[in-house]
């Protein structure tokens, strides 16, 4: 058995780190600053998660960019903040981690997406 390490150990580019369950989903997002509501047209969810959600949008965003989303999720209204935590380009697709997050905020969240798993 080597134990020699060659140096930093890189972390798996394929471990899941999301800590909440993340459902298949799909519903219209809104953009809340002017500006890229009148860009991102139709924009709508892949799948969410109490953390955060895959949305789908023809404009482009960079990792870090914050966004404010308003969404109807199962007749649950949202208005919520976010971070890009990544883009596929060829996709059309970002994905949007969510940031201060009240607790009812997020208990709402977690109800309805169990929802979505009955």
């Amino acid at each position: 058995m080597n134990t020699k390490l060659d140096g930093p150990v890189e972390p798996d580019p394929y471990m899941n780190r999301r800590a909440e369950e993340r459902v298949a989903a799909r519903f219209e997002v809104r953009f809340e600053q002017m500006e890229d509501a009148a860009r991102a047209l139709r924009a709508y969810s892949l799948n969410v998660s109490a953390g955060g959600l895959c949305l789908r949008t023809r404009k482009s965003y960079d990792v870090g960019a914050q966004v404010r989303l308003a969404m109807v999720i199962d007749g649950e209204e949202f208005h919520l903040t976010g971070v890009v935590a990544w883009v596929r380009d060829e996709a059309e697709a970002i994905g949007v981690r969510f940031i201060d997050v009240s607790e009812e905020d997020h208990e709402r969240l977690r109800r309805v997406i169990a929802s979505f798993k009955r």
